[in-house]
Protein backbone atom coordinates (compact mmCIF):
# COMPACT_ATOMS: atom_id res chain seq x y z
CA UNK A 1 0.00 0.00 0.00
CA UNK A 2 1.40 3.42 -0.98
CA UNK A 3 1.64 6.26 1.52
CA UNK A 4 -1.06 8.14 -0.38
CA UNK A 5 -3.42 5.14 -0.33
CA UNK A 6 -2.80 4.68 3.39
CA UNK A 7 -3.52 8.35 4.07
CA UNK A 8 -6.81 8.13 2.18
CA UNK A 9 -7.88 5.11 4.21
CA UNK A 10 -6.94 6.91 7.43
CA UNK A 11 -8.92 9.99 6.47
CA UNK A 12 -11.96 7.90 5.50
CA UNK A 13 -11.77 5.89 8.72
CA UNK A 14 -11.45 8.95 10.94
CA UNK A 15 -14.40 10.61 9.21
CA UNK A 16 -16.53 7.46 9.44
CA UNK A 17 -15.16 4.57 11.56
CA UNK A 18 -16.30 1.78 9.25
CA UNK A 19 -15.46 -1.70 10.68
CA UNK A 20 -14.25 -2.82 7.24
CA UNK A 21 -11.76 0.05 7.05
CA UNK A 22 -10.63 -0.72 10.60
CA UNK A 23 -10.05 -4.37 9.66
CA UNK A 24 -8.08 -3.27 6.60
CA UNK A 25 -5.85 -1.06 8.78
CA UNK A 26 -5.31 -3.91 11.26
CA UNK A 27 -4.29 -6.29 8.46
CA UNK A 28 -2.02 -3.67 6.89
CA UNK A 29 -0.12 -3.00 10.11
CA UNK A 30 -0.27 -6.49 11.66
CA UNK A 31 3.38 -7.19 10.65
CA UNK A 32 4.39 -4.49 13.16
CA UNK A 33 2.98 -6.67 15.94
CA UNK A 34 4.94 -9.69 14.75
CA UNK A 35 8.09 -7.59 14.58
CA UNK A 36 7.72 -6.14 18.10
CA UNK A 37 6.71 -9.49 19.62
CA UNK A 38 9.75 -11.15 18.05
CA UNK A 39 12.15 -8.59 19.47
CA UNK A 40 10.61 -8.52 22.94
CA UNK A 41 10.46 -12.32 22.98
CA UNK A 42 14.24 -12.65 22.70
CA UNK A 43 15.53 -14.20 25.89
CA UNK A 44 12.14 -14.70 27.54
CA UNK A 45 11.47 -18.01 29.34
CA UNK A 46 10.31 -20.88 27.13
CA UNK A 47 6.79 -20.86 28.60
CA UNK A 48 6.17 -17.35 27.23
CA UNK A 49 5.03 -18.10 23.69
CA UNK A 50 5.43 -15.63 20.84
CA UNK A 51 1.81 -16.27 19.86
CA UNK A 52 0.69 -14.89 23.22
CA UNK A 53 2.89 -11.82 22.75
CA UNK A 54 1.31 -11.27 19.33
CA UNK A 55 -2.17 -11.44 20.89
CA UNK A 56 -1.23 -8.85 23.52
CA UNK A 57 0.36 -6.69 20.83
CA UNK A 58 -2.74 -6.76 18.64
CA UNK A 59 -4.64 -5.06 21.46
CA UNK A 60 -2.01 -2.34 21.41
CA UNK A 61 -2.31 -2.02 17.63
CA UNK A 62 -6.08 -1.65 17.81
CA UNK A 63 -5.71 0.97 20.53
CA UNK A 64 -3.18 2.82 18.38
CA UNK A 65 -5.54 2.79 15.39
CA UNK A 66 -8.34 4.27 17.50
CA UNK A 67 -6.17 7.01 18.99
CA UNK A 68 -3.96 7.93 16.05
CA UNK A 69 -4.41 11.35 14.48
CA UNK A 70 -3.22 11.28 10.82
CA UNK A 71 -3.06 15.08 10.89
CA UNK A 72 -0.16 15.07 13.32
CA UNK A 73 3.43 15.09 12.12
CA UNK A 74 4.30 11.55 13.21
CA UNK A 75 4.23 8.31 11.24
CA UNK A 76 1.70 5.74 12.36
CA UNK A 77 4.38 3.04 12.49
CA UNK A 78 6.38 5.05 15.03
CA UNK A 79 3.29 5.74 17.13
CA UNK A 80 1.98 2.17 16.90
CA UNK A 81 5.23 0.46 17.87
CA UNK A 82 5.26 2.25 21.23
CA UNK A 83 1.62 1.27 21.86
CA UNK A 84 2.23 -2.34 20.84
CA UNK A 85 5.27 -2.58 23.12
CA UNK A 86 3.33 -1.02 25.95
CA UNK A 87 0.45 -3.49 25.61
CA UNK A 88 2.78 -6.50 25.61
CA UNK A 89 4.82 -5.22 28.55
CA UNK A 90 1.73 -4.36 30.60
CA UNK A 91 0.34 -7.87 30.11
CA UNK A 92 3.63 -9.53 31.02
CA UNK A 93 3.94 -7.37 34.12
CA UNK A 94 0.40 -8.28 35.19
CA UNK A 95 1.44 -11.95 35.03
CA UNK A 96 4.28 -11.13 37.50
CA UNK A 97 6.35 -14.06 36.24
CA UNK A 98 9.75 -12.58 37.07
CA UNK A 99 11.13 -14.13 40.29
CA UNK A 100 11.59 -11.65 43.14
CA UNK A 101 15.16 -12.82 43.63
CA UNK A 102 15.98 -11.83 40.03
CA UNK A 103 14.37 -8.41 40.42
CA UNK A 104 16.25 -7.91 43.68
CA UNK A 105 19.60 -8.88 42.15
CA UNK A 106 19.02 -6.52 39.21
CA UNK A 107 18.42 -3.63 41.63
CA UNK A 108 21.53 -4.58 43.61
CA UNK A 109 23.66 -4.51 40.45
CA UNK A 110 22.20 -1.13 39.42
CA UNK A 111 23.02 0.34 42.83
CA UNK A 112 26.53 -1.14 42.81
CA UNK A 113 27.21 0.27 39.33
CA UNK A 114 25.97 3.73 40.35
CA UNK A 115 28.07 3.77 43.53
CA UNK A 116 31.22 2.56 41.75
CA UNK A 117 30.81 5.06 38.89
CA UNK A 118 30.49 7.89 41.43
CA UNK A 119 33.60 6.63 43.20
CA UNK A 120 35.83 5.98 40.17
CA UNK A 121 34.29 8.40 37.62
CA UNK A 122 34.33 5.65 34.98
CA UNK A 123 32.39 2.47 34.16
CA UNK A 124 33.33 -0.19 36.74
CA UNK A 125 34.76 -3.51 35.61
CA UNK A 126 33.02 -6.83 36.10
CA UNK A 127 35.56 -7.67 38.81
CA UNK A 128 34.79 -4.45 40.70
CA UNK A 129 31.04 -4.96 40.44
CA UNK A 130 31.29 -8.56 41.62
CA UNK A 131 33.50 -7.53 44.55
CA UNK A 132 31.04 -4.82 45.59
CA UNK A 133 28.24 -7.39 45.52
CA UNK A 134 30.32 -9.88 47.50
CA UNK A 135 30.14 -12.55 44.80
CA UNK A 136 32.54 -14.10 42.29
CA UNK A 137 32.79 -12.93 38.67
CA UNK A 138 31.26 -16.24 37.58
CA UNK A 139 28.28 -15.66 39.88
CA UNK A 140 27.98 -12.13 38.49
CA UNK A 141 27.85 -13.48 34.91
CA UNK A 142 25.25 -16.05 35.99
CA UNK A 143 23.19 -13.21 37.48
CA UNK A 144 23.35 -11.31 34.19
CA UNK A 145 22.12 -14.41 32.36
CA UNK A 146 19.18 -14.83 34.77
CA UNK A 147 18.27 -11.16 34.47
CA UNK A 148 18.48 -11.27 30.66
CA UNK A 149 16.06 -14.21 30.60
CA UNK A 150 13.63 -12.30 32.78
CA UNK A 151 13.97 -8.91 31.13
CA UNK A 152 10.85 -7.87 29.30
CA UNK A 153 11.35 -4.25 28.49
CA UNK A 154 15.00 -3.34 28.30
CA UNK A 155 15.15 0.28 27.17
CA UNK A 156 11.36 0.55 27.42
CA UNK A 157 11.28 0.22 31.19
CA UNK A 158 10.07 3.00 33.43
CA UNK A 159 12.48 5.08 35.45
CA UNK A 160 11.07 6.54 38.65
CA UNK A 161 12.27 10.02 39.57
CA UNK A 162 12.08 9.78 43.34
CA UNK A 163 12.95 13.41 43.98
CA UNK A 164 9.96 14.57 41.93
CA UNK A 165 7.33 12.77 43.94
CA UNK A 166 7.51 9.42 42.18
CA UNK A 167 6.97 10.62 38.62
CA UNK A 168 7.89 8.09 35.97
CA UNK A 169 9.11 8.43 32.41
CA UNK A 170 9.45 5.75 29.76
CA UNK A 171 11.93 5.85 26.92
CA UNK A 172 9.21 4.83 24.47
CA UNK A 173 7.49 8.07 25.43
CA UNK A 174 10.51 10.24 24.64
CA UNK A 175 9.84 10.27 20.90
CA UNK A 176 9.58 13.90 19.90
CA UNK A 177 6.00 15.17 19.60
CA UNK A 178 5.86 18.52 17.78
CA UNK A 179 2.29 19.05 19.04
CA UNK A 180 3.08 18.47 22.70
CA UNK A 181 1.15 20.90 24.90
CA UNK A 182 2.85 20.33 28.26
CA UNK A 183 6.20 22.20 28.46
CA UNK A 184 7.27 20.39 31.63
CA UNK A 185 6.63 16.99 30.02
CA UNK A 186 8.54 18.02 26.91
CA UNK A 187 11.41 19.17 29.14
CA UNK A 188 11.48 15.76 30.81
CA UNK A 189 11.52 14.04 27.43
CA UNK A 190 14.35 16.26 26.23
CA UNK A 191 16.31 15.55 29.41
CA UNK A 192 15.83 11.81 28.94
CA UNK A 193 16.96 11.92 25.31
CA UNK A 194 20.06 13.93 26.20
CA UNK A 195 20.86 11.83 29.27
CA UNK A 196 20.39 8.59 27.29
CA UNK A 197 22.67 9.74 24.46
CA UNK A 198 25.35 10.77 26.94
CA UNK A 199 25.03 7.53 28.92
CA UNK A 200 25.31 5.38 25.78
CA UNK A 201 28.39 7.33 24.67
CA UNK A 202 30.08 6.52 28.00
CA UNK A 203 29.42 2.77 27.86
CA UNK A 204 32.41 0.44 27.43
CA UNK A 205 33.03 -0.10 23.71
CA UNK A 206 31.60 -3.61 23.40
CA UNK A 207 28.44 -2.76 25.33
CA UNK A 208 27.98 0.40 23.27
CA UNK A 209 28.33 -1.66 20.10
CA UNK A 210 25.68 -4.13 21.28
CA UNK A 211 23.23 -1.32 22.12
CA UNK A 212 23.85 0.39 18.78
CA UNK A 213 23.46 -2.78 16.70
CA UNK A 214 20.38 -3.98 18.60
CA UNK A 215 18.37 -0.76 18.93
CA UNK A 216 19.58 1.31 15.99
CA UNK A 217 20.61 -1.26 13.39
CA UNK A 218 17.92 -3.71 14.61
CA UNK A 219 20.15 -6.79 14.46
CA UNK A 220 19.22 -9.88 16.46
CA UNK A 221 21.40 -11.08 19.33
CA UNK A 222 22.59 -13.96 17.15
CA UNK A 223 23.60 -11.57 14.34
CA UNK A 224 25.41 -9.32 16.82
CA UNK A 225 27.27 -12.37 18.10
CA UNK A 226 28.48 -13.09 14.57
CA UNK A 227 29.69 -9.49 14.23
CA UNK A 228 31.56 -9.57 17.55
CA UNK A 229 32.72 -13.18 17.24
CA UNK A 230 31.05 -14.28 20.50
CA UNK A 231 28.12 -16.51 21.43
CA UNK A 232 24.53 -15.30 21.53
CA UNK A 233 24.44 -15.87 25.30
CA UNK A 234 27.50 -13.63 25.72
CA UNK A 235 25.80 -10.90 23.68
CA UNK A 236 22.76 -11.28 25.94
CA UNK A 237 24.98 -10.74 28.99
CA UNK A 238 26.60 -7.67 27.42
CA UNK A 239 23.16 -6.28 26.56
CA UNK A 240 21.87 -6.83 30.09
CA UNK A 241 24.95 -5.26 31.66
CA UNK A 242 24.64 -2.24 29.34
CA UNK A 243 20.98 -1.78 30.25
CA UNK A 244 21.75 -1.92 33.98
CA UNK A 245 24.53 0.64 33.50
CA UNK A 246 22.17 2.90 31.54
CA UNK A 247 19.44 2.62 34.17
CA UNK A 248 21.86 3.48 36.95
CA UNK A 249 23.21 6.44 34.94
CA UNK A 250 19.81 7.75 33.87
CA UNK A 251 18.35 7.48 37.36
CA UNK A 252 21.05 9.77 38.72
CA UNK A 253 20.89 12.18 35.79
CA UNK A 254 17.11 12.58 35.94
CA UNK A 255 17.09 13.04 39.69
CA UNK A 256 19.77 15.74 39.46
CA UNK A 257 17.83 17.51 36.69
CA UNK A 258 14.64 17.33 38.75
CA UNK A 259 16.39 18.83 41.76
CA UNK A 260 17.77 21.65 39.61
CA UNK A 261 14.27 22.47 38.31
CA UNK A 262 12.81 22.49 41.82
CA UNK A 263 15.39 24.89 43.27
Amino acid sequence: MSDNDALQIWLQYKQSPDPHLRERLILTYAPLVKYVAGRLGTGLPAHVEEGDLVSYGLLGLMNAIERYDPGRDIKFETYAISRIKGAIIDELRSMDWVPRSVRSRAREIERAIAELENRYHRPPTDEEIAKALGITEEEFQDSLTQISRSSVAALDELWTISSSGGDTVSLIDTLQDPNADDPSLEMTRTEVREALALAIAKLPERERTVITLYYYEELTLREIGEVLGVTESRVSQLHTKAILRLKAKLQGSLERASLERNR
